[in-house]
């Protein structure tokens, strides 16, 4: 009888145990899913874009940066999720906005002056804390930005014309040096020859080598590009750095070199006002105590990269879309006969130029160079009534926003889009407000005198239908052409000639 008893006990167990499992094994999924909805709660947000599932998102965003480049990568999250977009970059939240409100909101408030990026990246390329462009120290930024202003606006937007225009017309006398054997024209290497000397007459005022800096600044810019987003990891595997490393020291050793041959010319000077310009005023508050040697030479070398670095490859697609489109070619020649006539471009003829000013409008916005604007929160905010952290990370995809809004044929190339007065909270090419480009008044001049001078003399066609749209570019820090094809270059016809004159 025992036994029996305890034999049904046994049976009776087993039962109750292989009833029970399901039971617990549903439970145990639910305890789990509401443990991983705790662990993710705090990252839950009503901004759209990829989820966080324990890390596997912010890990997921931050390669797709890495991989794709910046440009194509926003532009990605922005045509998946919207307008407004979380992503992680190095697991910092950072939000990348293409709707106009949002960013006239973030160009005009203070507490966005600042940029962001690797440190350990910034510091390789010299602009950690250091020069304009990407110095992400306020403070820092704010006191050499008052050089920079005072370089790029007054005088120098008057002598601005002289001197690029002389520098044009020298460099189009040696067109032979910038062609290849079949006769086409090198236009990126002539344009940045052309900014290059330019820039260094304004701003420095010390004979070089132009060809070999414009291979070494496509090497810094190279390097800068590839390593502003890096984790730091890379930068402790040294064979991985070596070479951006080597890229970065030559510009620099070149800067140094020269900005030392201007110490010594300011000290040998018998009027200092004769030799009164942008790197000497930098030099001058160095022996005050303002600035720090470094940082002398960074902002010299900053301003001569600007011109070489996005306004030649801005002229360069300028001249593509002229090629495109003769019609736009004869609106701009008809006004330049009008303004200028047969004699020397003047400032005063700078503002007198409204056809030629919209085109370079209108071809900025259709294909533009640099089309991301990079910022950091300093503070709490709420835009367009998302709630912003301290410490966010923020990308203005200016360049799709300029083709979402206002525009009546946004993804045209055509004068139209410029008839009428553009709100500047729809276009802006050079941003606004506390951080807006400093030397966005002199690049319109400079833009405008290229243009007037070189087209008055060439002609320009492109090689076997080769457009701006179907040309294979690479966006990341900037947008630009893949330099590897052969077919970048262009045919320059004299205008006097009977070949220009069939066209």
């Amino acid at each position: 009888m025992v036994l029996e008893v305890l034999n049904s006990v046994h049976y009776n167990v087993t039962s109750m145990v292989s009833e029970v499992a399901p039971v617990a094994s549903i439970a145990i999924m639910l305890l789990t899913g509401f443990l991983l909805l705790v662990w993710n709660y705090k990252n839950i947000s009503s901004i759209s874009g990829p989820g966080y599932f324990l890390g596997i998102g912010p890990l997921i965003s931050y390669c797709r940066f890495l991989w794709m480049g910046n440009g194509s990568a926003c532009n990605y999250y922005n045509k998946t999720y919207g307008e407004f977009v979380r992503v992680w970059i190095y697991g910092e939240e950072t939000l990348i906005i293409s709707k106009s409100s949002s960013v006239f909101h973030v160009m005009k408030h203070n507490h966005y002056t600042s940029r962001f990026g690797s440190k350990l990246g910034l510091q390789c390329i010299g602009m950690h804390e250091k020069g304009i462009i990407f110095n992400n120290n306020p403070v820092l930024w704010k006191a050499v930005r008052t050089y920079f202003m005072k370089a790029l606006s007054g005088p120098s937007l008057v002598r601005m014309v002289t001197v690029c225009a002389d520098s044009i017309t020298k460099h189009l006398d040696r067109l032979e040096e910038v062609r290849n054997e079949l006769g086409y024209v090198d236009v990126l290497t002539l344009m940045r020859c052309i900014m290059l000397d330019t820039s260094n007459k304004l701003f420095l005022g010390i004979p070089l080598d132009e060809r070999a800096i414009v291979v070494k600044i496509q090497g810094y810019f190279d390097a800068w590009q590839a390593l502003l987003l890096k984790p730091d990891i890379f930068f402790k595997i040294s064979w991985l750095c070596r070479k951006y490393e080597k890229s970065v020291k030559e510009l620099k050793d070149e800067m140094e070199i020269l900005v030392e041959k201007k110490r010594r010319r300011i000290f040998i000077a018998e009027k200092l006002e004769d030799s009164m310009d942008f790197a000497t005023e930098l030099i001058l508050a160095e022996k005050r105590g303002d600035l720090t040697r470094e940082n002398v030479n960074q902002c010299v070398l900053e301003m001569l990269i600007a011109a070489p670095d996005t306004m030649s490859v801005s002229v360069f697609f300028m001249l593509l879309l002229i090629a495109k489109h003769p019609q736009v070619e004869e609106a701009i020649m008809k006004e330049i006969q009008t303004v200028v006539g047969e004699r020397d471009i003047r400032i005063d003829d700078i503002q007198k130029l409204k056809v030629v000013e919209n085109f370079i409008y209108e071809s900025m916005r259709y294909q533009p160079v640099v089309d991301l604007v990079m910022r950091k929160a300093l503070e709490d905010d709420v835009i367009d009534g998302y709630p912003v952290k301290k410490g966010t990370n923020i990308i203005l995809n200016i360049g799709r926003m300029h083709r979402l809004e206002f525009f009546p044929k946004p993804n045209e190339f055509t004068l139209e889009n410029f008839a009428k007065n553009v709100p500047y909270r729809y276009f802006q090419p050079f941003g606004f407000g506390p951080r807006a480009c400093a030397g966005k008044y002199i690049a319109m001049v400079m833009m405008k005198v290229t243009l007037v001078t070189l087209l008055r003399r060439f002609h320009v066609q492109t090689l076997q239908g080769q457009w701006v749209e179907n040309m294979q570019k690479k966006n990341d820090l900037s947008l630009h052409p893949d330099e590897t094809s052969d077919l970048l270059g262009m045919i320059f016809i004299p205008r006097n000639s009977d070949k220009c004159l069939d066209h």
